[in-house]
């Protein structure tokens, strides 16, 4: 009885052996996978910069179209109340005018 535990003891650890090797065929079979893998992920984190670029470059253009915007509609509100101002200053003066002629 203990010589076949014995041998079923070795002939076990035998095969346990034997499983773990892998031979040169799965070897660089294991080797491209990974190298498509890495080769995978590089695509995808190029992508995904990329995109993150993208993004970027077109919220400062938005950004600098607000400002343009904003700077133009300021520039057009000061022009308007200039005028504005200007009418009611020519108004005034003739008013000042007429009283005066009139005095």
């Amino acid at each position: 009885m203990k010589m076949t535990t014995s041998l079923a003891i070795a002939a076990g650890l035998l095969a346990l052996t034997a499983c773990n090797k892998k031979s040169p065929v799965d070897n660089q079979a294991s080797q491209v996978e990974a190298n498509a893998d890495n080769a995978a992920d590089n695509v995808t984190a190029a992508a995904n910069n990329e995109a993150a670029n993208i993004v970027n470059s077109a919220d400062n253009k938005a950004d600098a179209l607000k400002a343009a915007a904003k700077n133009e509609a300021s520039a057009l509100k000061n022009a308007g109340e200039s005028k504005a101002d200007a009418i009611k200053n020519t108004a005034d003066n003739k008013a000042s005018a007429t009283e005066n002629k009139s005095k």
